[in-house]
């Protein structure tokens, strides 16, 4: 789900309680989603030498307390019908208690909301790791600090409803109609090596269909139009820009992504909260805006072969239909298997934060389209896996009738 519509900065007393958003600089944006009050927008970057502590995004979802209230009510609800409806009423066999799919995504949106305020707290303590340089955010018309529209903020927080409502739903459907996917605790645990092996096989077939998709969503005229170009909206990301989508954007992520992954290539309990959990770092890191080893999952990946660093994905966000490169989710290798991996402004940052295949790649020109641009072709690798996903389920319906 998405937390953040902190696309805007407000200046907020540091002793009242969870409140949100927070004082990034005296100067300041802000425009209330409630009252469609517009203030003065801001023109430059906050305050150079502000203390840590004091780079905070809004804990709110999307910067409104209804959405945040119905939130904490959607959650709440669950917990409740957890803890006190008989458990052979509610949990389900083979799966995770309910009581622990409540406090999965408990855990999932405190942490995302967490990891923000460090990310963006990297991005404007410490100026020398950022990968945009300054005169890239020199706004020349009415635009908050990413580079979005007053009007655009409105249209993404009616998305935002949608993508609440949506992934809380596709969360417990999920639970109910795949009997397993939840993976249930095991008193045998697998080996090690095996669990890791399976870790990365499951994030390389997450990464597989993710990409397809999001090449798809740049590449297929309508899905680009109504669908992803909102999330490009933002020229120069930061975090809170991390899920602030149309609201099938998210859904159709949520499917391709964690939800066909587990079905493939299904991970035992404790690894199946890590990739959770690791999906979320990652996400947050590549629109973060900086690019160094305060990045943890992405310096935690740096191993493996193609890996990625977030300013390939900023470079993403910055060209024509947000450039046409860098799709990849997780690892990397996908973009280098299929020619879509740039270095962007690799050569810009420190020697120490670019990758292998940056220093290999240099300033290369652009790639030139080839079939795999077709919207017809892009989308087949997505039903491909698709039809792999149906075909497992329907075997395995078969081996329990």
């Amino acid at each position: 789900p998405l937390w953040l519509k902190p696309t805007v900065f407000c200046t907020v007393p540091f002793d009242e309680p969870f409140l949100p958003a927070i004082a990034c600089s005296r100067r300041l944006l802000a425009m209330t989603s409630q009252s469609k009050e517009v203030v003065e927008y801001s023109f430059a970057y906050p305050e150079e030498g502000l203390r840590f502590r004091d780079h905070f995004s809004s804990l709110l979802f999307s910067g409104d307390w209804a959405l945040t209230l119905l939130e904490l009510g959607s959650l709440s609800g669950l917990t409740a019908a957890a803890v006190l409806l008989p458990p052979e009423k509610v949990n389900v066999v083979g799966s995770m208690p309910l009581k622990e799919v409540a406090a999965l995504l408990w855990t999932k949106a405190v942490v995302t909301r967490l990891y923000n305020t460090y990310c963006e707290g990297i991005f404007f303590s410490f100026p020398q790791y950022r990968i945009q340089p300054p005169r890239e955010h020199a706004l020349k018309a009415k635009k908050d600090l990413c580079g979005r529209e007053a009007q655009e903020l409105e249209v993404l927080h009616r998305h935002d409803r949608m993508t609440l409502l949506s992934q809380f739903a596709l969360n417990i459907g999920l639970y109910y109609a795949l009997p397993g996917y939840y993976p249930a605790a095991s008193d045998l645990a697998p080996p090690l090596l095996e669990r890791v092996l399976r870790l990365l096989g499951n994030h390389y077939v997450l990464s597989f269909g993710m990409y397809w998709m999001h090449r798809s969503l740049h590449v297929v005229p309508q899905l680009w139009e109504h669908i992803h170009s909102y999330h490009h909206w933002a020229r120069h990301p930061l975090s809170r820009n991390t899920y602030q989508d149309h609201w099938l954007d998210n859904f159709m992520n949520a499917i391709v992504g964690h939800c066909w992954a587990q079905v493939l290539c299904p991970l035992d309990r404790g690894t199946f909260w890590f990739s959770h959990i690791f999906r979320i770092f990652e996400s947050l890191e590549k629109h973060s805006g900086v690019s160094c080893y305060f990045n943890v999952a992405h310096s935690l990946q740096r191993w493996l072969p193609f890996a990625q660093m977030p300013h390939h994905h900023d470079w993403h966000h910055e060209g024509h239909k947000g450039c046409n490169y860098t799709f990849c989710a997780l690892g990397g290798v996908w973009d280098c298997a299929f020619g879509t991996r740039k270095a962007g402004r690799a050569t810009d940052l420190r020697p120490e934060h670019t990758t292998r295949h940056d220093k290999a790649q240099g300033k290369q020109a652009g790639r030139a389209k080839s079939l795999l641009d077709r919207p017809a072709i892009s989308l087949l690798p997505v039903l491909g896996v698709g039809a792999l996903v149906v075909a497992k389920l329907r075997s395995a319906e078969r081996l329990r009738s």
